[in-house]
């Protein structure tokens, strides 16, 4: 066992699928010689070359397009976005070319590309660079969408992304990069479709991801001095939902809050509130309730970019309501 940052964890599932099979190759922008804006990618550039670590123009809807034509010729692309707010240039690419041609061709193509990088709020990035794009692609067919929240999860999440026929959206938050995590020495893959049990407990089931996987250990920790059970679930796979988890877990608690740092209108919040509507409604004792973040451009003033999104007392006070309400 070792202790690995997240970037690192990052870094070495892609040296390691890279090393094992030479179809995979790194685009991007700064990702060769720069080794990546959070070094994600760092000295691969040296150890595989320029052909294999690609150096693009600043220009996303043209390397994701040169992306999807290398996935569909048999390659296998991991596209780093420098930020992911920026990928929306290439939703086009995404969208209508590597979510729907292995549908469109008959099945004559598979589409095994990678795209991940940072997002989510940070610290004053602004809003233009601290979007959360994965409601915005949620709807599309053909994609699956996964979201990391630890080392350990990140690097085995990303080897599975690598290695599966499908385009994976790999979303990684820009706060957890120097999260750090003991990673076992032999090699590990972590499942595309599903969830992680954080923390198992009987009050009331929280369903979250991403970053706020960590507001919500915080919160548990207050809760459980205060008496309380809470039951965390990390998603982690946001395309497909792995319901099975959560029915499991609505079953035995009864009440479900959803906590995200997505928007609250149109979220990923909203879609499983209406599934587990859908499939699970004779089991709620309470309203499903979502804390989601302000449906505001995130501002870069520090007091009001902390306002916008759901902090661990909300969390706590939100516990506390729903259990004592009357069933």
């Amino acid at each position: 066992m070792a202790e690995t940052l997240m970037f690192n964890a990052l870094r070495e599932a892609t040296d390691e699928e890279m090393a094992r099979d030479n179809t995979v190759f790194v685009l991007g922008e700064d990702v060769g010689h720069y080794g990546g804006s959070y070094k994600v990618t760092k000295n691969l550039y040296q150890k595989y070359g320029e052909l294999r670590v690609l150096d693009t123009p600043i220009a996303e809807n043209s390397f994701c397009g040169l992306a999807v034509g290398a996935a569909l010729t048999g390659l296998r692309p991991v596209i780093e976005g420098m930020n992911m707010g920026f990928l929306l240039l290439a939703f086009n690419q995404i969208a209508n070319n590597a979510g729907m041609l292995r549908y469109t061709s008959g099945g004559n193509f598979k589409i095994p590309m990678v795209i991940r990088g940072p997002g989510g709020v940070g610290r004053q990035l602004g809003a233009e660079h601290s979007q959360r794009l994965e409601a915005y692609f949620h709807a599309v067919p053909g994609l699956k969408i996964v979201a990391c929240s630890t080392a350990y999860n990140a690097k085995g999440l990303l080897k599975a992304a690598i290695r599966d026929d499908n385009p994976v959206l790999f979303f990684e938050h820009v706060l957890l990069y120097n999260h750090k995590e003991n990673l076992p020495d032999e090699e590990y893959i972590v499942p595309l479709d599903k969830a992680e049990m954080v923390r198992p407990g009987k009050d009331v089931t929280i369903l979250t991801y991403s970053r706020m996987r960590h507001h919500c250990t915080q919160a548990a920790k207050i809760l459980e001095k205060k008496g309380y059970d809470p039951e965390i679930i990390d998603l982690i796979s946001l395309k497909p939902f792995d319901m099975e988890t959560i029915s499991a877990s609505v079953r035995k608690t009864h009440r479900v809050i959803i906590v995200e740092e997505c928007m609250k209108t149109g979220g990923i919040a909203a879609e499983l509130v209406a599934l587990i509507s859908e499939q699970l409604f004779d089991e709620l004792d309470a309203p499903v309730l979502r804390l989601s973040s302000q449906d505001i451009p995130t501002p870069y003033n520090g007091t009001l970019e902390r306002l916008t999104i759901i902090q661990p007392g909300q969390i706590v006070e939100a516990v506390e309501k729903m259990v004592a309400m009357q069933v």
